[in-house]
């Protein structure tokens, strides 16, 4: 069987991805979305995927890139069209929909009843200074993120007196994503939890040169043996967003308790592989396999 994975850039991930697939008996094939064609100029409608005459059976989605409005809406067609045809995808689009917009997922584990900081999500400027007059009321600091955004690019604290940024500003976009800072006990430190299926598999501590832990801005790996709190509010994040798998980032407050700060449907894991002997790939890949002869491929 041949597979696409959609990647921009495969990397050491996408290629350790390959190997894996190759255990099973599964020939994986490096496609970038953006060449992807939705020829609806037959009776039949159909998807043009680069180096496969046919369409696939299923396809492993390690990345959609940036754009416009247009172009990542046209890429999200490309598998919302996919699926309509009866391919399989890992992760599902609509999970990834679900988790690539920070405000949905914030939304969908406080419905679900999934811990995670005070959070807002609006356009206006009169409402953020209102949401900041709350915030100085309990004492809160803010975090303004973007709300399509990932490895800690454009995170910023939010202080008291401090000019908000222009709706237009690079990272805000016209959108002011803003969640309580939570503060942890001795260095800034947050975790990483992989959960493939609804289990967890692997997770690390990372420890960050300043309050932002992520690997890919500086923040330093050290295995841990999660404790069941961590366990059971990653898998309950996992299920909040309906995801095959996810990277979920949970911190610790100073005073004991628990959040989840974001769920990443494409994480990264080169940090956290690093640190564990759990070949992550072989399990992303077994567990793809798995789904796909379940659902009777």
């Amino acid at each position: 069987m041949k597979i696409p994975i959609f990647t921009d850039d495969a990397g050491w991930q996408g290629h350790q991805l390959k190997l894996a697939f190759a255990k099973h008996g599964v020939e994986a094939v490096f496609v970038s979305l953006q060449d992807c064609v939705i020829d609806l100029s037959t009776l039949t409608p159909h998807i043009e995927i680069p180096h496969f005459e046919q369409i696939p059976k299923a396809t492993f989605v390690r990345g959609v890139a940036g754009g416009t409005l247009q172009q990542v809406i046209t890429r999200l067609n490309v598998l919302h069209l996919l699926v309509r045809q009866g391919v399989f995808i890992y992760n599902d689009v609509k999970a990834v929909e679900r988790t690539v917009d920070k405000a949905m997922t914030s939304f969908l584990l406080r419905t679900h009843g999934v811990a995670t900081p005070a959070t807002w999500a609006c356009e206006s400027r009169a409402q953020v200074e209102k949401i900041r007059q709350i915030a100085q009321q309990r004492n809160w600091q803010l975090v303004l993120k973007p709300l399509f955004g990932s490895q800690g690019q454009g995170v910023r604290k939010l202080l008291a007196h401090e000019a908000l940024p222009v709706p237009m500003q690079q990272y805000v976009d016209g959108v002011y994503y803003l969640q309580q800072f939570i503060e942890t006990a001795n260095t800034p430190h947050d975790y990483r939890v992989l959960v493939v299926n609804h289990q967890v598999v692997a997770a690390m501590r990372r420890i960050g040169n300043s309050w932002v832990n992520n690997v890919a801005v500086g923040g330093q790996c050290e295995a841990i043996v999660p404790s069941d709190a961590m366990v059971s509010l990653a898998i309950a994040a996992s299920k909040a967003v309906e995801i095959d798998y996810c990277g979920v980032d949970i911190i610790q407050a100073a005073t004991g308790e628990y959040y989840v700060l974001e769920v990443n449907s494409i994480p990264a894991w080169r940090g956290l592989q690093s640190v564990t002997n759990f070949n992550i790939a072989e399990s992303l890949a077994g567990d793809f396999v798995s789904k796909l002869y379940d659902n009777g491929n």
